[in-house]
Parts: C-alpha cells; structure tokens; sequence
C-alpha cells in the first residue's frame, strides 16, 4: 500500500483552518500546477493530489471522518463533495471542471473514470473484504496475504480481447477515442456538447472480428490473484481501509479497488474505550482495600503487577499508563482503566459474622 501525506500538509493549511483557507490554497496551489501551465514531470500527479484534498477538506463531513480515522474509508473521496471545482478554475480563468478532469482522470483510473461518468469509460466493481480482527491485532497491527477470485486481465489475449495471432482494428465511427460528442447550437451565443460511448464499438474505440475463446472478446477472465494487505496498529471497529486498483477490471481496463472493513472482536477481559484507553474490571475483597495488597492485572502483552494501597475508596480507579492501544494516526498509547468491584460476601459462618460485628463496634468507637 503506498502512503499518503497528510491533507493538511498537501494543502498547507493548519488543522483547524476555514473553508474560505482551505479553498485560497488551493486556489493557489492549483495555479500553480494547473497542466495548462505546468509542463515539468511530476506536475499532474501533484495537482491531482491537491485535488484529492481539497474535495476532502472542503466537505464537513469528509472532512470530519478524515479528522478522525485519516486515510480510510470505502466511498470516494469525489463523490457528493462540496468543493466547487467548477467555481475554482472558472475565477482562475481556465477551461471548466468537466474537461479539466475528463483530460486527466476520466481514461486512466486515477481517481477513478467511473465516479465523473465523462465517456462513459467505467472503472470495475469494488471487492469488499471484510477483516476480523483481536484487540492484539489492534496493538500490533495485522499483515495479511489474501487470496481472491476477481475478473481481471485475460492471460490468453492478455486483455486485448482479440484470438491470439489476430488484432483488433480502430473504430472509424469514433476513431478509436470510445466515445463520440455530438454539438447542439441553440442559438449563436450557447452550445450543448454531450459525450456519449460509441455504439458502434461499445465505448472500447476497437472492432474485434475474432474475439478470444477464453474471455469471448471482453479481455477479462476470473483469476485468483494474491493480495497482501497490512493493517496498521490502531484501527477501529468499522473502519475500512482502500486499497487502489486493486478491484475487478472494468470492460475499459480500468480497476476498481479492493476495500477492507475492518472488524474488531469483543475482548472476555478489556472493553475498548476512546484514544486507546482499555476498561478492566477487577474484584477485589474489601479487606484489600482496608489493609492494601498487590494483585496481578492482566495486559494484551502479558500481565502486570498493580499495588492497592491502604485505604484505598470503593469508587477508585487504578491506571496502567501506556498499557492500552495505540491511537490510530496520531501517536501513542492508550492506558488500561482498573476499576475496582468490591466482592461483599454473601455467606458468612457465624465466627466471621462475629468477628465482623466486633471489628464494627470497634470502628464505632474510634
């Protein structure tokens, strides 16, 4: 999996900065790597990324989940987002939305040529994977290699679609491009220009006249392939992680992406709190908190010695710092909570029942 930088940093704004900021840096940074005007390597792949941003940032709600669990989650980071993309490069004076980000994401997976619908060229289907995981998952994080059966490049035609020893031809209705636009002039000041997959070769831009037996022209058969996922430490119950191109093969070559949901077991000793904390509960006698003992507490990694002191309250709460989970993308550990239950008992032999009104009548007179 390759990591991401922070948002925030790509965008360079603080953690609590406005909307109105976070739209002005991106202005500028949009400016600035803009691929009408910057030609140097590596220029598009930092525009999409502010990009990728900025749709998060600029959604309260996108914004919120990233605040919390940071690179996770299964939906796109483009769909249903406030950012007006449109209104962003329209005041910087550059062509719109649509042909900005049909030029750059709409045929090469990217962000996915699905999500903007410009050509009609699909990215695949997603593959849900769901992870069961232990609180020592939590801890130490999780590899996992899996292995699934998914729709991918033919091995046979390797995905031209095509009998091997045969070629595909260009589509001369679309000249090969997969789609056809059609221009509508309402009147001399406006025109409709709509984009439409070519009928004639079902938006591929080729003609196969002799389709591959093994995948019967589509380029695509149902393989197992290996997949090796790494959890990291710290994770919550219902996360899900995204893993890019990494799905099924769409009919245009484009993959969709592997999501992980992420699945956290009920623990018999810990209940897990917020930032990492872990509850135990521990019995204990009453005589354990007049007289004060040590008792051992146990720990995802082993166990730990816990002194009660003399004295100590019913209501009190012991801590082992450090001891809990670590706090997923901001650094840390959690703690294990130790709250005290005390056992009263419930029989009791007459000697214990009189040493017990003696030991009350002595408090009394104190």
């Amino acid at each position: 999996m390759t990591s991401k930088r922070d948002y925030y940093e790509v965008l360079g704004v603080q953690k609590g900065a406005s909307k109105d900021e976070i739209k002005n840096a991106y202005r500028k940074l949009a400016l600035q790597y803009h691929p009408d005007r910057n030609k140097e390597p590596g220029a598009e792949e930092k525009f999409k990324e502010i990009s990728e941003a900025y749709a998060v940032l600029y959604d309260d709600d996108k914004r919120a989940k990233y605040d919390k669990y940071g690179h996770v989650g299964g939906e796109e980071v483009f769909r249903g987002s406030e950012a007006n993309f449109e209104e962003v490069f329209r005041d910087m004076g550059f062509g719109g939305f649509q042909s900005i980000f049909e030029q750059m994401f709409g045929g090469r997976g990217g962000f996915g040529g699905d999500f903007f619908g410009f050509g009609g060229r699909r990215r695949g289907s997603d593959i849900i994977y769901d992870a069961d995981l232990t609180l020592q998952d939590v801890l130490h994080g999780k590899k996992e290699e899996l292995e699934l059966p998914k729709l991918d490049r033919c091995d046979k035609c390797n995905g031209t679609g095509a009998e091997p020893g045969t070629k595909s031809r260009k589509c001369t209705v679309c000249d090969g491009q997969g789609q056809t636009r059609r221009v509508y002039s309402q009147n001399r000041f406006s025109t409709f220009v709509t984009v439409e997959p070519c009928r004639t070769c079902q938006g591929k831009g080729q003609i196969i006249d002799r389709p591959c037996s093994n995948c019967r022209g589509s380029g695509r058969a149902t393989r197992k392939k290996k997949i090796r996922i790494e959890i990291p430490a710290g994770v919550e119950d219902g996360m899900a992680m995204q893993l890019r191109g990494e799905g099924e093969l769409s009919e245009h070559g484009i993959p969709g992406d592997l999501v992980v949901r992420i699945h956290v077991k009920k623990h018999p000793d810990f209940e897990r709190l917020e930032d990492g904390h872990l509850l135990y509960n521990l019995d204990v006698k009453f005589t354990d908190l007049a007289l004060g003992t040590e008792l051992k507490i146990p720990t995802l990694d082993g166990s730990e010695k816990v002194k009660i002191h003399q004295g100590t309250s019913a209501s009190g709460l012991l801590r082992l710092k450090g001891k809990g989970l670590p706090r997923y993308n901001s650094g840390g550990k959690g703690d294990i909570i130790v709250k005290l239950n005390v056992k009263v008992p419930t029989k009791l032999t007459d000697r214990q029942k009189s040493l017990l009104k003696e030991l009350d009548r002595e408090l009394d007179s104190n």
